[in-house]
């Protein structure tokens, strides 16, 4: 039985669907991804899974558990790092890992769990002097202080700089190495791409693709990009009448992009031979799930 249940969620706010239908099952020992644009319903979802919100309508199981009429069980095994967290500054990072102990009555060693996320070396330091990637790896430690079965990470990386969230990133995978099953609340293309198994996007409170990151990409964007500047211009007809052609667009330099795959691109090397058109600055790179995400979300680049 999966471990997560999600089935025809409905929330609206003031008679407006912010989650509409929604639903996905998450296997344990995954780390699953909800992807989607703000404002898409990817915390709303993740809320009402957490037992902070009520649903309008659909069913929500953490391990068979439902979250709001089984609170006290649901708390035990769900761990949750919130969108927007704060912690009273002049709290030591000893302090909050203590304070948080106590709410559990067979919490996880929090002083192994300081060191698995590299905070020995703070635990005096107060929560208003750490930098922020040290703030989301306390907030890591606290989610995890329960020894849940589930972790809910929501927007875990906004804000840091590139360094702390690729080491952030580093965290994450080894913590899905001792066993617990993480879902992962994002925007952040890579950050999805490069931790999860598989991923859900969610457009407008609904889902519109659910995969794994590579099936995203190969059957929604074209799994090759090839890029070129023509040396003169090209009938559009022919561009789309090349095989496996995902999409196609113009830069406003004349620079051509196009998704497909291999067989694009021999196709296209053919057509210019014939019509004796010089690609300039051609590239041919394996597609991205940026480029999925923008043609699922009917997104122009």
């Amino acid at each position: 039985m999966p471990i997560i249940e999600v089935s025809g969620l409905r929330k609206s706010y003031g008679g407006r669907p912010v989650v509409d239908g929604v639903s996905f099952t998450v296997e344990e020992g995954e780390i699953f991804g909800l992807l989607g644009p703000n404002g898409a319903g990817k915390t709303t979802t993740a809320e009402c899974l957490e037992g902070l919100r009520v649903p309008d309508a659909g069913e929500v199981r953490v391990a068979g558990l439902d979250p709001i009429a089984d609170r006290e069980e649901v708390t035990r095994i769900l761990g949750v790092q919130l969108q927007e967290s704060e912690l009273q500054p002049k709290l030591t990072v000893r302090e909050a890992l203590e304070l948080y102990s106590a709410f559990y009555p067979a919490p996880a060693g929090w002083r192994p769990l300081a060191a698995m996320l590299g905070l020995t070396d703070r635990l005096d330091i107060r929560f208003g002097r750490l930098s922020g990637g040290q703030k989301q790896r306390l907030f890591i430690a606290l989610a995890l202080i329960g020894g849940p079965r589930v972790v809910v990470l929501d927007e875990l990386t906004t804000g840091l700089d590139p360094r702390a969230r690729r080491d952030t990133w580093e965290l994450i995978e080894g913590v899905r190495a001792t066993g617990v099953t993480i879902l992962l609340v994002t925007h952040f293309m890579e950050e999805a791409q490069r931790l999860c198994d598989r991923i859900a996007v969610i457009d407008a409170g609904r889902v519109v693709a659910l995969d794994t990151p590579d099936g995203l990409i190969g059957h929604t964007a074209g799994s090759t990009v090839i890029t070129f500047l023509p040396s003169h211009p090209i009938d559009a007809a022919d561009l789309a009448g090349l095989p496996a052609v995902a999409s196609i667009t113009h830069a406003g330099n004349g620079e051509t992009t196009i998704a497909g795959t291999d067989q694009t691109v021999e196709a296209l090397v053919s057509l210019l031979a014939r019509r004796q058109i010089t690609a300039h600055r051609l590239r041919v790179t394996s597609g991205t799930l940026n480029d999925a995400f923008l043609r699922l979300t009917d997104r122009e680049s």
